[in-house]
């Protein structure tokens, strides 16, 4: 009896190394009869509102968890839905949720147009596209632009919230760019700049510039595909220790045509890179990018996975070993933009099943997923009456 015990359990442990470290042609990733709208149903059914209750227009969020919280940055305005550069009342904002009851606990502005700080007082212009990162054991770090289009260069700063007392610091600073001429504020130009010499024929702009992709970390290095939107431009980046510079690694731009912005970009088993864009004309389906070394990377093209997607922010990130792929499907529901978006797991980034399909006439758009001690969160743009549904900020449990 011992010894059929004893058998018992060693076949079991080897079947989970085995489902542990499996490829396309191993176990399923996903049970037989698996309904992914149903899942995505189930997710969708538990979010819960963490933008404040005077917002009227809400886009672009990004999320860290610290301990049993969920810090939710996202750019947010009390006039109107939707959300354009080109208006100064959009401010940036964290909302903190605790995790243990999923309860919003508190809206905080990070910044806004003119606000005057102890070492800077801000230009007119919006507080664009935020992101956030632990980077010390006390320290919450948020990013946010501050940009106004065709007035000046737009700049990206920075501004730690010190999790012991939950105030922000007085300061703001600014974030630096490290190229191949030397080390400038992080801003269009010397994107553009480096760029140009290696042969990116699209004119300057003066806005556009953000931190875009989630952090991914690799052999002790944090990297970040960042992007000038309005430029059609992007490029991987490593940031630095002390968090206040990008290095570039590489420039990934296409072709020239057609324009490709906002990447996700990350590492697959062998080593090599592979980007996602989001492709602004012809069918506006993605675009795939590919690179041994993250600093040559071909000139890329669709790929058979992905089909009839949207001009719309992709997402491509590694959870336990498995490659999760978002992205908006051209598809509407009752023609509601962006009212549906998919989310394919892999195990080796070629082979891909569909996990999540989420539809609905509220929007599901801009989603960031983040793990944090074995569980993955979200947050995500949604709406109900505006043409675009950029109206909340909505976050909640993947799995």
């Amino acid at each position: 009896m011992k010894t059929r015990l004893l058998l018992c359990l060693t076949a079991l442990l080897v079947g989970c190394a085995t489902s542990k470290d499996a490829g396309p042609s191993s176990a399923p990733l996903l049970p037989a009869g698996w309904d992914a709208k149903a899942a995505a149903d189930k997710v969708m059914a538990g979010l819960i509102k963490v933008s404040g209750p005077e917002v009227k227009g809400a886009h672009d969020s990004h999320l860290a968890i610290v301990g049993d919280r969920a810090f939710i940055v996202a750019e947010a305005n009390d006039r109107q839905a939707g959300e354009a550069a080109s208006w100064p009342f959009i401010y940036a904002t964290l909302s903190i949720v605790d995790l243990r009851n999923e309860r919003l606990l508190d809206v905080m502005t990070i910044a806004r147009s003119e606000q005057a700080f102890a070492n800077e007082t801000l230009p007119v212009g919006a507080c664009f596209v935020p992101r956030v990162k632990q980077v010390g054991p006390h320290t919450l770090r948020c990013w946010f632009a501050s940009e106004q289009p065709g007035k000046r260069q737009s700049q990206t700063y920075y501004r730690d919230l010190d999790l012991r007392t939950m105030t922000f610091e007085a300061e703001i600073h600014r974030m630096k760019l490290k190229t191949s001429e030397g080390l400038f504020d992080l801003q269009p130009k010397p994107l553009h700049a480096d760029a140009a010499k290696q042969g990116f024929k699209r004119k300057p702009v003066d806005a556009g510039l953000y931190m875009f992709d989630n952090f991914k970390e690799f052999d002790g290095r944090t990297y970040v595909a960042i992007n000038n939107y309005l430029g059609a431009q992007q490029a991987l980046c490593t940031m630095n220790a002390a968090a206040d510079t990008l290095e570039i690694v590489g420039h990934f731009n296409g072709p020239g045509e057609p324009a490709l912005t906002e990447p996700a970009v990350n590492r697959l088993p062998d080593g090599s890179w592979l980007a996602i864009s989001r492709k602004e004309n012809g069918d506006h389906n993605y675009w795939f990018s590919e690179s041994k070394d993250g600093k040559t990377w071909t000139t890329g093209g669709e790929k058979p996975f992905v089909q009839k997607g949207a001009g719309s922010k992709p997402t491509f990130d590694k959870f336990r070993g498995v490659y999760y792929l978002g992205w908006q499907e051209r598809t509407q529901i009752d023609k509601v933009s962006r009212s549906v978006f998919n989310l394919d797991v892999s195990t080796d980034g070629k082979h891909w099943v569909r996990k999540y399909r989420f539809e609905t006439t509220k929007s599901f758009q801009y989603p960031t997923f983040v793990e944090a001690d074995g569980q993955i969160w979200l947050s995500v743009t949604q709406g109900d009456s505006d043409p675009s549904r950029k109206e909340r900020i909505m976050f909640g449990r993947l799995e």
